[in-house]
């Protein structure tokens, strides 16, 4: 199967199949998670799913991919001993949401007490 032209674009998917270099904290057959090369904490992940997918919109109807990147986010925050502190999951949709890569990424946030409430 070939990729498709956003998938060959892509700089996520790109990472994923390895052809970009990345710290890699884990990696499986659906996801990978490595350190962002812009942190905006001390602690700051990226869990990826290998396949392309745009964003969390187009990811709703699959519970399993969903859950799988949820609970990779969670055992790589456990992994960087930032459950006692807290850490925050996040991930952005859109243009107006600040999505800046057209491939649907958690963000792990962690290592120093976060500013800002989202609720």
């Amino acid at each position: 199967m070939s990729a498709s032209a956003s998938e060959q674009d892509c700089v996520f998917c790109a990472i994923t199949r390895g052809d970009i270099p990345s710290d890699r904290v884990y990696s499986d057959d659906q996801v990978v998670a490595f350190r962002d090369i812009n942190p905006q904490a001390p602690a700051h992940l990226l869990v990826a799913p290998r396949r392309h997918v745009a964003s969390i919109d187009q990811l709703r109807d699959d519970e399993a991919l969903l859950g799988r990147v949820m609970s990779v986010a969670v055992r790589v925050a456990q992994a960087e001993d930032l459950a006692e502190s807290g850490y925050r999951l996040a991930t952005n949709h859109g243009r107006d949401g600040a999505q800046t890569v057209p491939h649907l990424h958690v963000h792990v946030l962690g290592g120093r007490a976060l500013r800002g409430r989202l609720g």
